[in-house]
């Protein structure tokens, strides 16, 4: 069976990182092994242990298969950890969200994407939000 990592983190980019891995999942039997990373509460109320039960829940009601790993701490550390469960689950596929950019922006990716985009034994796919 395929196995799908992707890296998650509330945002747009995030979403849109997960709702195209939940559908290539599903269209393909796949796996799915979610990284998530959290930082400051992201909504008021809601503690990052909430966040990362309401993503169990989603995934558990798409009826993908999947694993969910959460990660605190720094966007460095975070692309360390996508990059160790790529290498741990021998992944066949990576999933980032990517943030559009402005031209001088477009020289230089995020240091985290870059770093997975690189550094992953596997394809990786960059996907951005939708406008």
């Amino acid at each position: 069976m395929p196995t799908i990592v992707a890296g998650y983190v509330q945002t747009p980019e995030g979403e849109a990182a997960l709702e195209w891995a939940i559908d290539h999942a599903t269209d393909t039997g796949a796996t799915l092994v979610v990284v998530a990373t959290t930082g400051a509460a992201s909504e008021v109320g809601v503690s990052q242990e909430q966040e990362v039960d309401a993503l169990r829940a989603r995934l558990d009601g798409s009826g993908v298969a999947n694993e969910v790993f959460h990660f605190h701490g720094s966007s460095s550390g975070a692309a360390d950890s996508i990059l160790d469960h790529v290498g741990r689950v021998r992944a066949d596929l990576a999933v980032i969200g990517q943030r559009r950019r402005s031209p001088v922006g477009k020289l230089v990716l995020g240091s985290t994407s870059q770093r997975i985009l690189l550094e992953a034994d596997c394809p990786v796919v960059a996907v951005k939000p939708r406008r």
